[in-house]
């Protein structure tokens, strides 16, 4: 659908922050008898492919969960792979993005990464920081659970009691609108400790599809069903 037919067609209501469960890809991968990487080579691609697609239609933040705290524990050979991919393709496929504008964070405890890494991240980072208006968060070595302790914790160092503003300006997406809108692909509905403050109020889309197989076409479903929700975040509609 073009992107003016789509806007018109969800009447304005496009999510200002998008965050995605690219579930799937080590599965879609298997059914094709092929090894776990090519699948995340090709959910690389097609997350680059989505980010280009939501940013076009005006959305202007987007997360994505690319490895979990949970994650490391997966075999060493499919780390090494995602490792690799990584150190192989990030620059390039992300900087197309970026050069857009669009500032680019990595969030999670990304000390856990080999060092090679952990600079590749921190080089992206830096070379984004004057854009504003638009962002990617990249969800590495990422868990709700230690995000939200890690807040407390600073909280804690600083003798500061917080409310819910001051806790939300401790968390990696400081400054950030939270998630609108969370999309889980690859048959699962949950959110898998993926950033559980901020998905206070988010509408939550699972799709069936394993993550390569989620077209341009499935993100423009996503935000027209987005679009049809009535967000009433505690009022009734009357109120609305």
């Amino acid at each position: 659908m073009q992107k003016e037919a789509l806007i018109k067609k969800a009447e304005g209501k496009i999510p200002r922050h998008i965050a995605i469960i690219m579930d799937g890809n080590g599965r879609w991968a298997k059914k094709r008898m092929m090894p776990r990487s090519y699948g995340h080579k090709m959910g690389m691609e097609r997350m680059i492919g989505l980010m280009e697609r939501a940013f076009e239609l005006g959305v202007e933040y987007i997360t994505v969960y690319a490895l979990s705290t949970e994650n490391l524990k997966r075999p060493k050979e499919e780390l090494d792979g995602l490792f690799n991919l990584f150190r192989n393709h990030f620059k390039q496929y992300f900087g197309r993005v970026c050069e857009r504008g669009v500032r680019l964070r990595a969030i999670g405890d990304i000390s856990l990464l080999p060092e090679d890494l952990q600079q590749i991240l921190h080089e992206a980072e830096e070379s984004t920081l004057q854009y504003e208006g638009k962002g990617i968060n990249v969800a590495v070595c990422y868990g709700a659970r230690d995000e939200l302790v890690r807040a407390v914790n600073i909280a804690v160092e600083k003798g500061e009691k917080v409310d819910e503003n001051g806790l939300s300006a401790l968390l990696y997406t400081s400054g950030q609108p939270d998630p609108d809108l969370i999309i889980r692909t690859g048959k699962e509905v949950r959110l898998s400790n993926f950033l559980l403050y901020q998905a206070a109020y988010a509408e939550l889309y699972f799709s069936e599809k394993m993550f390569p197989d989620f077209s341009d076409k499935e993100l423009d479903r996503a935000i027209l069903w987005f679009s049809k929700r009535t967000r009433r975040f505690g009022k009734t509609d009357e109120q609305l």
